[in-house]
């Protein structure tokens, strides 16, 4: 599989959901165990708070957002690579105009 992602990120910014909620999200690939989700934000749009059973890794392909943990604030400009372990609650905000690429990685059934 190959993308384009400032083709991908221009046609979220094209589409009804980005006027009317100020966010929009593509799945790119989607597997049992592996998921990679395109999403942009406008300027002060919200994840609200949430966690994943899952290994995630959040990468700012453009903007800046910044992400909440509970001991912790991280900056995310663009360029930034965070990676976060399984179930830690996080709420994440655009600083600007952002887009970013979460990646979910799901433990196979034998690892516990």
């Amino acid at each position: 599989m190959e993308f384009n992602l400032a083709q991908e990120i221009a046609q979220l910014h094209d589409e009804e959901a980005w006027v009317l909620t100020g966010r929009n999200s593509k799945t790119l690939v989607k597997q049992p165990d592996f998921r990679i989700v395109l999403i942009a934000l406008q300027r002060d749009g919200h994840l609200e708070e949430h966690s994943a059973d899952a290994r995630i890794s959040i990468h700012t392909l453009t903007g800046h957002v910044k992400l909440r943990l509970p001991e912790q604030t991280v900056d995310l400009p663009s360029g930034h690579l965070l990676v976060l372990d399984r179930a830690l609650e996080h709420d994440l905000e655009a600083l600007e105009e952002s887009a970013i690429l979460l990646t979910i990685s799901w433990p196979h059934a034998e690892e516990n």
